[in-house]
């Protein structure tokens, strides 16, 4: 029998208790914290060393353990002050794929007292260079890969002083081996005395802009350095709803969690989410270097993973593979996602192939530093479409188009505040105006709560495709299109795909005697964006598109027609 809400949060988070908040004003806000969050990112790493000779990173044949990633972040934490003149709220950018260089490069930056910015690997050589060039990154870590795309940039990019390379061969002028600046690693090595508190910067994530360019999200200590008790707490309150107990979860506690990344650290979910919460509880990560649902089930028998997730998408891919019946699956215990819908379906099929798995969903976002709510166990099995109840330091509201408040059932946008709420957008003011009132967070979902509590997402007012997790802003796919010479009318919406979730769409309308192909649309936007960001389908339209009284497109009927009769011409033209 399922524990009472208020008798359980009461339980957890009182005075006293394992999970218990406290009021603080930060930056002028009140708002409820956790008591014993750590109040820094450099805290979180000096505790981790306490894991000593557990391994921490798992990566092809490479096996690091906890003693030893400490003293490797903490000895390029000096190099990069005393080598390389970092000071406490520079900007440290890091471009490269799952990599055990880039947890090093990461708490690195973090001990010396730099600001993160984590930067999409996946992104072009103008998508990286802006992300360098907004932040004003003075150091770069980049995998070989990474550093090749950004070499012909860097004459636009002038506050790039240093370039350091990971895992590259020859380098190119201006730019070091991550070995050369790591150097002699001491075993006696302490972190810099940087005096850093819970309201200084530190990340810049970028997320992606429903016009112009991507938007930084600046979040502080608070912000990142919550996810250590939010998640436990979650975690805990899932356990205890399904009938669990405190024993229960100390028996857990006491074997180490053996976590298959398949979330690339350069998102809030990888690095906030993961990353950070192993780090501080001594779980051990696997990395996968690319996602392969194959290799996946390889490493998840091989290293007796406990845990994996991700996005839906790589979690259809393990169920639906098939060589899962030849794999030893029994370690896993827990396995979450969220980032994008997931149908009932899935969870029903979980239950058949990992009968021994607590299966969660959860719902976060860049801005708010990760999580703000998870449906676990038999909340998630009695409520499969529920994205779960929020986390008790979060306030949510249901506003209408006129700020109004709703009542709770129905449906309207949904806003958020708490410490996890990031400060703003770098150097972009006006965006952070309309996206940020009085500690409050403009989502852009639409959203409901039912009668306890629990939310669900209806809709999404941002004109956006969540493609296997990754977001894809229409507007920016469109400009891309509009650059076209024989593009008169363009609309990017999102199709229903049964992997990916959704796929990325698009209906052109051609100028009078000019042609143009799929493919060479295709191409003509892979030349310019990211590789998710290309549309896997385009129709083309003989008439201009349908236009409500304001000349905007009208998407929702256009993608209704598309998919009920077709819509359009398909047909190159």
């Amino acid at each position: 029998m399922s524990v009472p809400l208020d008798e359980l949060s009461a339980t957890l988070t009182g005075p006293g208790r394992m999970f218990e908040m406290h009021e603080l004003t930060c930056d002028g806000l009140p708002l409820r914290v956790w008591k014993n969050a750590p109040a820094s990112l450099p805290v979180v790493l000096e505790q981790s060393r306490a894991h000593g000779a557990k391994v921490f990173t798992v990566y092809e044949g490479e096996r690091t353990t906890f003693e030893e990633h400490y003293c490797r972040a903490a000895t390029l934490a000096h190099r990069l002050i005393k080598r390389y003149g970092v000071c406490k709220g520079d900007r440290v950018a890091i471009a490269m794929r799952n990599l055990p260089e880039w947890p090093l490069a990461f708490w690195g930056a973090a001990a010396a007292g730099a600001v993160v910015v984590p930067l999409n690997a996946w992104g072009t050589a103008a998508e990286l260079a802006y992300g360098v060039a907004d932040s004003g990154a003075t150091v770069v870590f980049a995998d070989a890969e990474r550093a090749t795309r950004l070499h012909a940039e860097l004459p636009h990019l002038p506050d790039v002083r240093h370039v350091v390379v990971v895992r590259g061969g020859a380098l190119a002028p201006g730019q070091e081996h991550f070995s050369t600046v790591l150097g002699a690693v001491a075993a006696d090595v302490t972190l810099p005395d940087v005096p850093l508190g819970p309201d200084d910067p530190a990340t810049i994530f970028y997320t992606a802009g429903t016009t112009g360019h991507p938007k930084g999200a600046l979040g502080t200590q608070r912000n990142i350095c919550g996810n250590v008790v939010s998640l436990g707490f979650a975690r805990v309150r899932g356990v205890l709803r399904s009938g669990g107990s405190f024993e229960d979860l100390i028996a857990q506690s006491q074997q180490q969690e053996v976590y298959l990344l398949s979330v690339p650290f350069f998102h809030v979910t990888g690095c906030h989410g993961v990353l950070l919460s192993m780090t501080a509880v001594g779980g051990r990560l696997v990395l996968m270097h690319k996602w392969d649902p194959e290799r996946a089930l390889e490493l998840i028998e091989r290293e007796r993973v406990t845990s994996f997730g991700g996005v839906p998408t790589m979690v259809w891919q393990v169920v639906e593979s098939p060589s899962l019946a030849q794999r030893d699956v029994s370690s896993v215990r827990n396995i979450a996602y969220g980032g994008a819908p997931a149908p009932s379906e899935l969870l029903r099929r979980l239950r058949a192939v990992f009968p021994q798995a607590v299966a969660s969903n959860g719902y976060g976002l860049t801005e708010t530093s990760s999580l703000v709510s998870l449906n676990a166990g038999r909340d998630y099995m009695e409520r499969p479409l529920s994205a779960g109840l929020a986390l008790p330091i979060c306030d949510l509201r249901v506003l209408d188009d006129r700020g109004r408040e709703l009542p709770r059932g129905a449906a309207g946008e949904l806003w958020i505040r708490g410490p996890n709420v990031v400060r703003g957008y770098w150097n972009k003011p006006e965006a952070t105006a309309a996206n940020f009132r009085d500690g409050w967070f403009r989502t852009g979902d639409i959203v409901r709560f039912d009668d306890d509590g629990f939310l669900y997402i209806i809709d999404r007012a941002k004109d956006m495709v969540i493609r296997g997790g990754e977001n894809v802003y229409c507007a920016e796919v469109e400009d891309a299109l509009f650059a076209h010479a024989a593009v008169l009318g363009v609309a990017v919406i999102g199709v229903p795909h049964a992997v990916l979730g959704e796929e990325v769409g698009a209906v052109v309308h051609l100028r009078p005697g000019r042609r143009a192909t799929e493919q060479e649309l295709r191409e003509h936007v892979a030349a310019r964006l990211a590789a998710f960001k290309v549309p896997s389908r385009i129709w083309f339209s003989d008439a201009p598109l349908p236009t409500n009284a304001a000349g905007k497109v009208l998407k929702r009927a256009l993608r209704e027609l598309i998919l009920t009769q077709g819509g359009g011409s398909r047909n190159d033209q």
